[in-house]
């Protein structure tokens, strides 16, 4: 039964990176770079080619970043991959490293295919727009506040 879900979680990853990957194709065929579609009043759709990490920190660093994104994503996931196999009996942990390591991978191909990350998802009020996001930054973010939710359930429940 453990290796049958550790092999679950390796699954999400693959099924995350899959969503990702067709996402980001599917709006890179229907868009040209920045070209932004309205969805609803809070929400649109945008081409968006991010060379830098979150938020677009370091976009604008000359090309070194590239290099040290995509070796802090594949440090990050052999370490997430050593965690998931020495931690497979904790299954809220597992399923949040799946998460990130889901996104990670998927930001790591558009990286190493395309020299940036492709990012679309555009949330927006009052003229103040959050910084464009995919699919992988998605699962990396719900995944990285699920391990602390799982961190601050453990702290607690060794208090009892």
């Amino acid at each position: 039964m453990l290796k049958a879900r550790r092999f679950s979680w390796y699954g999400l990853a693959v099924v995350l990176i899959a969503l990702d990957q067709a996402s980001k194709a599917w709006v890179t065929t229907h868009f040209l770079p920045g070209e932004q579609r309205t969805v609803t009043p809070f929400f649109n759709l945008v081409l968006a080619h991010n060379t830098g990490a979150a938020f677009s920190l370091l976009a604008e660093a000359g090309g070194w970043q590239r290099v040290f994104f995509i070796a802090v994503a594949l440090i990050a996931t052999a370490v997430i991959v050593w965690l998931i196999e020495r931690h497979r009996e904790e299954p809220r942990f597992c399923f949040a490293l799946s998460l990130i390591l889901g996104g990670a991978l998927g930001n790591l191909i558009d990286r190493l295919r395309l020299g940036y990350v492709v990012d679309f998802l555009d949330f927006h009020a009052a003229g103040w727009h959050w910084p464009a996001f995919n699919v992988a930054d998605t699962a990396i973010t719900v995944g990285a506040l699920l391990l602390v939710w799982d961190s601050l359930r453990r702290g607690t429940a060794s208090k009892s």
